[in-house]
């Protein structure tokens, strides 16, 4: 049995930190503390450093029974908007920001739940193997600290990344692969008033290349989007720049092939027609994963779900997180969803209950794995 005082106490402590990605050292320095106040023992890599951060990831390990799934749980430390100053206000049982920022729920809300299922399988004495807690840094800008990570050389079996909304009880199992495109299309300057016949205007080529671009939603499961346009010197300078940031999504790696490709000759194609010169750089943000519902994290997922009388569905997203990242390099793991709402706005929520039943349900398959194990035991015996 979770305690629930504790965890709500965790949370709320977890929140007043402010920890912006690469600026996570104070608050890895309090989490690293409290885990090793409560008997865990607790490790950092070097992630940090090789990502340009103050922080690394934390380890931290309950050990059990060496015969049993070695199974971890994973969140992430970093908001994808500075706190400071957060004032947090619960309001019929809901924690909201009563503060111009945003709550930190993301991922804070999972990091709390998976702190106290270990603590609570610790304290129930209950069966288990090693159980590992993953708290990575620097996820909200690319999922630098779980590349960073040597997560094979935990020896892990399987796992559950706390890190996506509502409703508890439901996972992810299937995800989209992600790339992006960083674009800089380069014209002519001219004086604006003087000769801009002389000039060539980035905007304009950038414009053209937009204009008959595919964007938005493409199809079930694929998307694309430009998110971010820089450029220009000054109102009276043709524009002589612009640097674009791009993306697309799917499941269905072909088809974002395809849509990647068509971007690419938008940008190419208006270039050439004004007689500008485009720079595109295209990169692999991250790998799709689809893990088969007869697998055992999956299963284990299920089952635990189902004793605490929660629907167990299996979801697919077009988001990433950092099973994208522990899947590609052959750690199995799918997304326990939590109960953070309205995540990257200043309108952000989580409820006591939701928290609540997130821990319960993060303890179930920690407590399940060890159990179905037992169980293929006994059958062999």
């Amino acid at each position: 049995m979770i305690n629930e005082e504790r965890l709500i106490d965790l949370f709320l402590s977890l929140c007043n930190i402010n920890s912006p990605a690469l600026q996570e050292r104070e608050i890895v320095d309090w989490v690293t503390g409290y885990l090793e106040s409560q008997g865990l023992e607790v490790a950092e890599d070097d992630a940090g450093r090789r990502i340009g951060g103050n922080a690394n990831n934390v380890i931290s390990w309950l050990r059990g029974d060496p015969s049993l799934p070695k199974v971890f749980l994973s969140a992430h430390f970093d908001t994808v908007e500075p706190t400071a100053g957060l004032v947090i206000e619960e309001v019929e049982g809901v924690f909201r920001s009563a503060s111009d920022t945003i709550l930190g729920a993301d991922d804070k809300g999972g990091m709390a739940p998976a702190i106290e299922a270990l603590l609570s399988l610790k304290e129930s004495g209950k069966p288990h193997g090693d159980v590992a807690l993953l708290l990575s840094c620097a996820e909200e800008i690319g999922l630098k600290g779980a590349e960073a990570l040597d997560i094979q050389s935990l020896g892990l079996d399987f796992g559950y990344v706390l890190d996506t909304g509502p409703p508890v009880g439901s996972f992810v199992t299937r995800t989209a692969t992600h790339d992006k495109l960083d674009v800089k299309i380069v014209g002519k300057p001219a004086h604006a008033g003087k000769d801009p016949e002389h000039g060539i205007n980035a905007i304009q080529v950038l414009s053209e290349a937009v204009h008959g671009m595919r964007l938005g939603r493409i199809g079930p499961e694929t998307t694309a989007n430009i998110g971010l346009i820089q450029g220009g010197t000054a109102v009276n300078v043709v524009c002589p720049f612009v640097t674009v940031r791009a993306e697309a999504r799917s499941t269905d790696v072909k088809a974002l092939e395809a849509q990647i490709d068509h971007m690419i000759r938008q940008f190419e194609e208006a270039a050439a027609a004004w007689g500008a010169n485009v720079e595109i750089e295209h990169e692999r943000h991250y790998e799709a994963y689809q893990i088969p519902e007869d697998s055992e994290v999956v299963a284990v997922a299920v089952e635990a779900s189902k004793s605490l009388g929660f629907d167990p569905t299996l979801r697919v997203t077009l988001g990433g997180s950092d099973a994208n990242v522990y899947n590609s390099k052959q750690t199995p793991c799918i997304v326990m969803a939590t109960a953070m709402d309205k995540i990257h706005t200043h309108d952000e929520q989580i409820s006591r209950q939701g928290l609540i039943d997130t821990a319960r349900l993060a303890l179930k398959v920690l407590e399940v794995a060890a159990e179905r194990a037992t169980r293929k035991k006994l059958e062999f015996v």
